[in-house]
């Protein structure tokens, strides 16, 4: 986690004008570590106080603006605390007999979402517009292309063997609850829908 954000904050001082830049590094790299913490089998007494901790420093962050580089940009967001309160949550109710399911949510996030939004605003495509927020058809494009890989990957490391058809159906649903996205909301509704699609339907 301190590698991540030295990387952001690095990133921040190196291109000053692109804001959302750092705060998507740091929503990329911050899904990798439950993977590690799925391989190395860490206990749910450490990685719930950890998730609950930086939770409660990014909420600090964003009301002190303490490190910039974690949630300065040009809108009202309460994503990265959502997005902390979804992995604990998550973490509490999976970990460790079902972290393949946190793995599925936080990575269906971390890289779906974190990927559309540097790609879909860097690339022109046709773009609409829900409850004032902008998406893009190669934003949503990316979305369901990582979801759908990370979903299929995780299927193959865990032996599941998951149906096709399952897979497309949780992309499908990860990027629908995408679309929604004012203050934020996303970085609550997708990872932890996912996550419980991911245990009700593969056992």
């Amino acid at each position: 986690m301190a590698t991540v954000l030295l990387t952001a904050v690095a990133v921040r001082k190196q291109w000053p004008t692109e804001r959302e830049l750092s705060r998507k590094i740091i929503h990329i790299g911050t899904g990798f570590i439950i993977p590690i913490a799925w391989f190395c089998n860490l206990s749910a007494s450490l990685v719930i106080s950890l998730s609950a901790g930086i939770t409660l420093l990014t909420a600090i962050n964003r009301h002190w603006r303490i490190i910039p580089a974690v949630e300065d940009i040009d809108r009202n967001s309460y994503g990265t605390v959502a997005y902390g309160v979804s992995i604990t949550l998550l973490l509490i109710l999976f970990w460790p007999d079902r972290a393949d399911a946190v793995t599925a949510g936080v990575l269906v996030m971390a890289l779906g979402d974190g990927f559309a939004g540097l790609i879909g605003r860097r690339l022109d495509s046709a773009r609409w517009t829900l409850m004032d927020q902008t998406k893009s058809l190669i934003g949503t494009s990316v979305m369901a292309g990582i979801s759908c890989l990370v979903l299929t990957m995780l299927s193959f490391y865990s032996g599941t063997g998951v149906e096709p058809l399952r897979l497309v159906s949780m992309t499908i649903i990860a990027v629908i609850l995408e679309q929604f996205s004012f203050f934020g909301i996303d970085n609550l509704t997708v990872p932890i829908v996912i996550s419980i699609l991911w245990s009700q339907l593969i056992a």
